[in-house]
């Protein structure tokens, strides 16, 4: 048997696996789900070679020195792609800007990648110092996953976000004046898009962000060829900031059905949506525990102290119920069916979580749990698949990922099973590959496949 030879570095005090061959990696009889929302090939192979796809599909000739892989049983679709995720917030149950190193975040982008998680976007609240270079490194193939982001971000003084984090991971600016000049810092950085965070969190702030300030970041960002992803939760910010132009709805609209009016906007003006399901759901799944939380493949990924947590039944009795349980609840609610209804509507759906902002919403296990609540919210599992992959990408601008074509990355999640018919097989991970390696995934799965 051949085999592909990775050699170890030391990147930030991690191990890093990185491609030292060049032999071809071929995997065979395997089913095909390709990212493009297409019906999956089956008894298919895919090739690849230096982290590129060299060949997909049926009746695909193998290179006479690859090393062949038989996946029979399993399935191949690209690795999934986050456009909403935080790094660097927090440890165990606590947050703080003590943890944001390189180190925490390395530890962090390595679980994503566990769980199938290719490509992070981490939206905000960053210290450009740590990120800037880490984002560089990602992009060399040095981390174990690719990197993308805002770096500080925008938000309110004395409103939001309602975050512990230090003074250069957030811009508050007091004028338009400033907020433009808060721009052009981040620009200057290589900030791959702009944040703002408008809103009141349900009234628990004492101010929003000024329109005067909105406008400005918009329109400086937009000279600077920049997008900008708006912090929302009410249909009447999510309005608003459409008419001022901005791009990205960073969250779905949460607190009343979505109106044509808006539905036209959003498909009008191209403004892409991220409805971040999962973020809700966290809020009181862990407190209500329903069977899934106890799967191994869930366990997996949270930390010690969060598995105390979670199971205190103080900590669970205070989470179940109340004014916060329910608001997540309503919201929760609302979500699902605007998610639909936009989607129905052909309005460009994104795929995030916010995983990593909170403890409760865990790196990668946020990510599969988007796509059952996708499903749930009336998509097909196919659907899912796509919106993770072929359109997530899509909405970052990167058209070299997302898909199983030739020439695009080798960023690819093999499970067990039929994730485009059931979408819990998303959760039967076998490995992920990405620069010419692969990584199990976070509990063993046992196929009866043979290697030569």
């Amino acid at each position: 048997m051949k085999r592909v030879a990775l050699a170890a570095t030391i990147l930030l005090g991690v191990p890093v696996l990185v491609h030292a061959q060049t032999v071809p990696v071929a995997l065979t009889h395997i089913r095909i789900i390709d990212g493009t929302g297409a019906p999956a090939i089956e008894n298919g192979t895919v090739v690849m070679q230096d982290g590129v796809i060299v060949a997909a599909g049926r009746d695909v000739a193998i290179p006479a020195h690859a090393q062949i892989l038989d996946r029979s049983g399993e399935s191949v679709l690209p690795g999934l792609i986050s456009d909403h995720s935080h790094i660097g917030q927090l440890q165990g149950v606590h947050t703080g800007p003590q943890f944001y190193t390189s180190d925490i975040i390395s530890s962090e982008l390595a679980q994503y990648r566990r769980y199938g998680v290719t490509t992070v976007t981490a939206l905000g609240n960053n210290v450009p110092r740590v990120f800037d270079p880490m984002r560089k490194d990602a992009h060399m193939g040095l981390l174990p996953v690719d990197l993308f982001g805002v770096d500080q971000g925008i938000g309110v003084p004395r409103g939001a976000p309602p975050v512990n984090v230090a003074p250069d991971q957030l811009f508050r600016p007091h004028t338009p004046e400033e907020a433009r000049g808060n721009v052009d810092a981040m620009a200057a950085e290589g900030t791959d898009l702009v944040k703002i965070w408008v809103d009141d969190f349900d009234h628990s702030l004492p101010v929003k962000m000024d329109p005067a300030i909105i406008k400005a970041v918009v329109d400086e960002s937009h000279k600077k060829h920049l997008r900008v992803a708006a912090h929302i939760h009410d249909l009447d910010d999510a309005e608003d900031v459409v008419a001022m132009g901005v791009d990205i709805l960073a969250h779905g609209v949460r607190d009343k059905p979505v109106p044509p009016s808006l539905v036209q906007s959003l498909k009008e003006r191209g403004v892409w949506y991220i409805a971040t399901l999962e973020l809700d759901e966290a809020t009181t799944v862990w407190a209500d525990q329903p069977a899934w939380t106890k799967a191994p493949f869930i366990v997996a990924g949270l930390s010690t102290p969060l598995i105390e947590q979670i199971n205190n039944p103080e900590w669970r009795q205070e989470n179940r119920s109340g004014p916060k349980a329910e608001f997540a609840r309503t919201s929760l609610s609302n979500n699902l069916q605007n998610l639909k209804t936009l989607w129905n509507a052909g309005v460009r759906i994104g795929f995030g979580t916010d995983s990593g902002a909170t403890p409760l919403r865990v790196p990668g296990v946020a990510e599969h749990r988007e796509l059952a609540l996708m499903v749930q919210a009336g998509l097909t599992p196919l659907q899912a698949l796509h919106i993770a992959t072929q359109e997530a990408a899509e909405l970052l601008d990167l058209h070299d990922r997302g898909v199983i074509v030739a020439g695009k990355r080798a960023d690819l999640l093999i499970v067990a099973g039929n994730p485009d018919r059931s979408v819990a097989d998303a959760d039967r991970v076998v490995e992920t590959w990405e620069n010419g390696s692969a990584v199990a995934g976070p509990v063993p799965i046992k196929m009866d496949h043979s290697t030569r």
